[in-house]
């Protein structure tokens, strides 16, 4: 199968093998980044115009310094923990400076609860932002923390948005750990969930992952609807219900569209 770039970076400046064997590896994460997909080094060396040879060097090398994994009994690599770890460190820098911090500390001041703006990194959501309440009570998950999909109400709203094809392999692979007598463990009541939150694009964790904590998520989406990411907020249920947080979704989404200029690829 030829290699590819997905479209929404193709008006972006393009990966490219430069002289410098420094450049040449921060090419290969490059190209691993932008794929959003593991990778064969066969399609690497294609995507970067680098002999086989060279590109098999560069991965092995990355490889060893935990910057790219190997998928588990597969050739395909895609971004290793350290890498990931160094792309949270720089988001956490720049998100706390950057427009959409503003859009989170509003939001939490209008409902004022917590405020999460979370990722899907392999089978799990990684939080890249939060603000939390002034509350005395509150969840401590820093950016970079990861917390389950099945449970959670972004995970299940990046689940809803699969493909049924997609999202039927997830479900039967997924480990649908039980967190609280809430917690949702059989896959066929889940997939029903997730095509009612697909159908509302609204997505509630009623203490499925903590007891005595509810979310709620909406999706962050490009002009096409595809989603980047969820935004959420999450309280205790003794101080929110559910229903309460349903009447805060009109500012959730208000949020969201903001945040959808801000973390959309520009073009």
């Amino acid at each position: 199968m030829p290699a590819s770039i997905p479209a929404n970076t193709a008006s972006r400046q393009e990966p490219r093998a430069s002289s410098a064997p420094t450049m040449r590896a921060f090419a290969v994460l490059q190209v691993l980044a932008r794929a959003h997909q593991p990778l064969t080094i066969s399609a690497i060396a294609e995507l970067l115009a680098m002999p086989k040879p060279t590109a098999h060097r560069l991965v092995r090398m990355l490889e060893s310094e935990g910057m790219v994994q190997r998928e588990p009994g597969g050739h395909r690599f895609g971004a290793g923990q350290r890498l990931r770890d160094f792309a949270f460190d720089i988001l956490g820098a720049t998100l706390r400076r950057a427009p959409q911090r503003a859009v989170l500390d509003r939001l939490s001041r209008q409902v004022g609860e917590t405020c999460n703006l979370g990722i899907l990194v392999d089978s799990a959501v990684v939080y890249i932002d939060r603000v939390e309440t002034t509350w005395p009570f509150g969840l401590r998950f820093e950016p970079g923390s990861k917390v389950p999909v099945h449970c959670t109400a972004i995970g299940k709203l990046f689940l809803s948005f699969l493909s049924p094809v997609r999202q039927q392999e997830f479900l039967n692979v997924l480990d649908l750990t039980r967190h609280t007598d809430n917690t949702i463990t059989d896959p066929a009541r889940l997939a029903v969930d997730l095509a009612r939150i697909r159908e509302e694009a609204v997505a509630t964790d009623n203490e499925e992952f903590i007891a005595g904590v509810i979310c709620l998520a909406v999706p962050v989406t490009t002009a096409d609807g595809q989603i980047i990411a969820g935004l959420a907020i999450s309280a205790p249920s003794a101080r929110l219900s559910i229903k309460q947080a349903l009447q805060q979704v009109p500012n959730l989404r208000q949020a969201a569209h903001q945040l959808s200029d801000l973390l959309s690829p520009q073009v």
